[in-house]
């Protein structure tokens, strides 16, 4: 079976092609700088025209959902009932849901003989206790509304997982690790016995890390400060936390490529507050995890190539005394396996 993997990040579109269960690589394209200035690509739905694929030859379609709520659990076959859910979690994940609904919709409209599957990044995180992932409000919010932590990137963490295992000739339920998934968007999770027990990102993938145009973790109260004292809008507030803010709030680029080749005080400071705060969330885990960890893993764009961001995170005498190493996560693999295993049931 041939399974077209579509992968629509917030400002990327990763399309693979994979022959199971062979797991072969027929055809693989990556676009970048989508929607961002200067870009020829301003919406997804335009990159999907670049690409030079026979659509004739795909039995399958596995998508990236980012979020799918308390309602999705694991990968599901896409109806419209499925779609309608995807499209009201927007709110939660307003980055990604959008262009990962372009991808379904179109892919409906080339393809629409052939199943397609749609395989969630909060799934893998569905292991979290109750303890962590619930916010400290009132109990009603989370009853009713649903408001509390999902996690994000979880096939990334799930893919590196496994890898780990096979390195670290261990079984999954018998490892501990950090993940670090490190890109234009960034997570780190903490995996005891092999399940997903806390990750940085939270109800929506702006929680945590310094990311390339997402601000992370700030104080709640900074958010009414913008409204009530600068009067900004709701949709301006969000605008700056999710597409203004992060290394471009910064200095002025989200891309860390670009940064390290600068030599000025505002570019040096947006990599010395990303990397502190990745020190600060890998040294919360190791105490979550009591200090038993078999490797701290990095991955992502900027986990896999950076090789100076690596080493700035790793000079510490806590962080710097435990294993380490690079896993090139395949996020497409692990969804086209998953939606293999939805397949293998109808």
């Amino acid at each position: 079976m041939n399974i077209l993997i579509v992968n629509a990040g917030s400002s990327s579109l990763k399309v693979k092609v994979i022959e199971l269960p062979s797991g072969k690589v027929l055809y693989v394209k990556h676009i970048e700088h989508i929607g961002e200035k200067n870009s020829v690509i301003q919406a997804h739905s335009q990159a999907f025209y670049f690409l030079d694929l026979n659509f004739n030859a795909i039995d399958a379609v596995g998508h990236r959902v980012v979020h799918g709520g308390e309602k999705f659990s694991e990968g599901v076959l896409i109806n419209d009932e499925v779609v309608q859910t995807i499209k009201k979690l927007i709110p939660l994940a307003p980055l990604h849901n959008p262009a990962n609904l372009e991808g379904i919709k179109l892919m409906q409209t080339i393809v629409p003989h052939i199943p397609q599957v749609a395989i969630f990044d909060t799934a893998f995180h569905t292991s979290l206790e109750k303890k962590a992932y619930l916010y400290a409000l009132p109990y009603d919010l989370y009853e009713t509304h649903h408001i509390r932590r999902y996690g994000f990137h979880g096939t990334s963490h799930k893919y590196l997982l496994n890898e780990a295992a096979k390195f670290l000739e261990k079984n999954i339920e018998d490892i501990n690790i950090i993940t670090l998934h490190l890109g234009n968007g960034e997570s780190i999770c903490a995996i005891k016995n092999g399940k997903s027990i806390d990750i940085s990102m939270g109800f929506t993938p702006l929680e945590g890390l310094i990311m390339g145009s997402r601000s992370g973790d700030i104080d709640a109260e900074i958010v009414l400060y913008m409204q009530k004292t600068l009067g900004l809008s709701i949709d301006e507030v969000d605008t700056i936390l999710n597409k203004k803010s992060g290394l471009l709030g910064i200095c002025g680029d989200n891309d860390l490529r670009d940064i390290l080749n600068r030599d000025d005080p505002r570019a040096k400071l947006a990599v010395d507050m990303m990397v502190r705060r990745i020190q600060k969330y890998i040294g919360s885990y190791l105490v979550l995890l009591e200090g038993k960890v078999d490797a701290i893993v990095f991955s992502g764009g900027i986990g896999e190539h950076a090789d100076i961001i690596r080493k700035k995170i790793l000079d510490n005498d806590l962080i710097g005394r435990y294993e380490s190493f690079v896993i090139h996560t395949d996020e497409e693999l692990e969804i086209a396996n998953e939606s293999w295993n939805v397949l293998k049931d109808i």
